[in-house]
């Protein structure tokens, strides 16, 4: 299946094995970020600028970036240099987050504005990167005049991928996006998910031929399906600060690679292109791990 593309979520500290992705015959590589959390997380895009310089064939992508928390035009000359120097690599997943309150609060933004903010900032964001003289009037966000430089190496910006589980995300997905991104998803809501947007697109009158549907999955690869079970529900549930015992099953890759392969296969099935496999694994381990995607599981599927 020549189309389907494989890329994986890494920390920041796990900057040391992105050359490896790369060797390894991966597609991509991604990074998220909050700006607190109940753990470390690094700035997601700083972190990708360093991700950039350790690789040279790679697409560098935020999964996701938090649209809302910063000024769009700080984001759009900030992605812009992330193309430059990357050499027209960078990929903008982009989310409005709120499962995080306070970091809302201390960043000065309130968390009902969100979808508005990011809705702004994408349209924004496109503007700045295609435009010269550009001006604009948002409910939030106005501009009078100014033009960014440089502009971004690919023509029109870098793809703008929307992350996000409700309606509203996959509204703006439709109307706003070039790809779609969900996490924790079944298979059967993935399904359901691209069927909506595709049908707020026609309505819309929306060319979607170049429109790359993406899925954000969390990976545990073991010996057994119960070790890899076991692995998931600990991380995720310290990740989150929520209990995972009850959820692992319906939204995760989970088992031998056999296994791992079959629920992928299944997503595959319900339209995904492009796979972001976010690994569960301690750190130490986490080499090994990528070694048993690559040579494991991606040859089944290309």
């Amino acid at each position: 299946m020549a189309d389907l593309q494989f890329g994986v979520s890494l920390r920041g500290i796990d900057i040391d094995h992105v050359p490896a992705v790369e060797a390894l015959g991966f597609d991509s590589v991604w990074t998220g970020e909050h700006m607190l959390f109940h753990g470390p997380v690094t700035d997601g895009l700083i972190t990708l600028a360093a991700f950039a310089g350790k690789t040279s064939r790679l697409k560098i992508g935020s999964a996701i970036n938090l649209l809302p928390l910063r000024p769009p035009v700080v984001v759009a000359k900030a992605v812009s240099t992330l193309d430059v120097v990357s050499k027209g690599r960078f990929i903008f997943g982009v989310g409005v987050g709120g499962e995080f309150p306070k970091e809302f609060e201390a960043c000065g933004v309130p968390r009902h504005e969100r979808g508005r903010r990011a809705n702004e900032a994408i349209e924004i964001c496109r503007k700045l990167w295609t435009e010269d003289h550009v001006s604009y009037r948002g409910k939030i966000f106005q501009l009078h005049d100014v033009t960014m430089l440089p502009k971004p190496v690919q023509p029109g910006g870098p793809p703008i991928i929307v992350s996000g589980r409700s309606q509203a995300a996959m509204l703006r997905a439709a109307r706003l996006g070039d790809g779609y991104m969900p996490y924790l998803f079944t298979p059967e809501r993935y399904t359901e998910s691209l069927q909506t947007i595709n049908a707020i697109a026609k309505e819309q009158k929306r060319d979607m031929s170049r429109f790359t549907p993406y899925n954000f999955v969390f990976t545990a690869v073991g010996e057994t399906y119960k070790e890899a079970r076991r692995i998931a529900v600990e991380k995720l549930s310290q990740r989150y600060h929520q209990p995972f015992e009850n959820l692992v099953e319906r939204y995760c890759a989970l088992g031998t690679p056999h296994e791992c392969v079959e629920r992928l296969q299944r997503f595959v099935d319900a339209g995904v292109r492009h796979f972001v496999l976010s690994p569960l694994c301690d750190h130490e381990k986490l080499g090994q791990h990528l070694g048993i995607y690559a040579r494991q599981i991606l040859p089944q599927f290309r």
